[in-house]
């Protein structure tokens, strides 16, 4: 089991601070208890909520050695060819250290609103995945696809990891897992998922590893976990669900939360673990300097 962390990706009253973000991602590196660190795209919401991949750039040039990632990008509301090459290029200035969270996008995403038909999200992801594989990995393009065709054309550089960063997959749907098996690297369950929710989902992809006859040892499994340490558990869920309703506009977290002192914490993020995460993303959503801290002093060492 490993642990990541989210960035906090944030400017607040269009007001970013940029040495407490800096601050923040050095101590990240300096603690050595996190792989990677995360962000999320929200185009449009109201959580001021800064750009994913800029983000992930400004972050690049803060650290030296973690890993950085997103999760996810609706890859149907996309363009294919720039969402390549902007993850190229972050995989260059990072020197070989992003991953890439990738989903369809389910009911209630305003497809309309990208000029995207919302009818075909699948064949639209489907074909825009490949399309990026390929711009990624082959000298010369040729591709015929629905949306997109290409014709000899060319993308350099291509990116540092080879063949390419790896690919996460989100959603709940069961296709999608069984889909994640097929085209990814890895499924990364989403903070909105409640933990047995969440182990329903792992033996989809674990029983899909199988049929696939595909070594689960390349392929990993991690889930987002929305927490927040308090000593007070009343509080502590308040504030987190609170936190969850302005990022996201609605409330109803209750379920999906956790929150209160460092040992329920723990006990909450171990059934995440014994559910089958690989990888725990640990996102708090307020306080992210004090609960960098106790995450990794109360938390983190109770897991072991």
């Amino acid at each position: 089991m490993r642990c990541a962390i989210s960035i906090p990706q944030y400017a607040h009253g269009s007001r970013f601070d940029g040495d407490a973000f800096r601050a923040h991602l050095r101590r990240v590196e300096e603690l050595g208890l996190f792989e990677s660190a995360w962000t999320q795209e929200q185009v449009i919401g109201a959580a001021d909520s800064l750009a994913p991949l800029q983000t992930l750039a400004y972050a690049a040039a803060c650290t030296d050695r973690l890993r950085l990632a997103c999760a996810v990008f609706v890859l149907p509301l996309h363009n294919p060819l720039h969402l390549a090459k902007a993850i190229t290029s972050l995989d260059c200035l990072s020197q070989g250290r992003v991953e890439l969270g990738v989903a369809t996008g389910g009911r209630g995403r305003p497809f309309e609103a990208f000029g995207v038909d919302p009818d075909r999200p699948v064949a639209r992801f489907n074909e825009a995945l490949a399309l990026m594989k390929a711009c990624w990995t082959e000298p010369a393009i040729t591709f015929e696809g629905r949306w997109w065709k290409l014709r000899g054309a060319t993308m350099e550089p291509k990116p540092v990891q080879r063949p390419h960063p790896p690919v996460w997959f989100g959603g709940s749907a069961p296709a999608g897992m069984r889909r994640a098996v097929r085209h990814g690297d890895g499924f990364m369950g989403a903070g909105s998922q409640t933990t047995p929710q969440f182990a329903d989902q792992v033996k989809v992809v674990r029983q899909a590893l199988a049929d696939h006859d595909r070594d689960p040892d390349t392929f990993r499994i991690g889930k987002r976990v929305y927490v927040h340490v308090d000593d007070d558990t009343a509080r502590g869920r308040q504030r987190l669900e609170d936190a969850l309703t302005r990022h996201y506009g609605r409330g109803g977290w209750s379920d999906h939360i956790l929150a209160g002192p460092a040992e329920e914490c723990a006990a909450g993020v171990r059934a995440v673990i014994d559910a089958g995460a690989e990888l725990i993303l640990l996102n708090p959503l307020i306080d992210d300097a004090e609960q960098l801290e106790r995450l990794s002093d109360e938390v983190i060492p109770a897991l072991s």
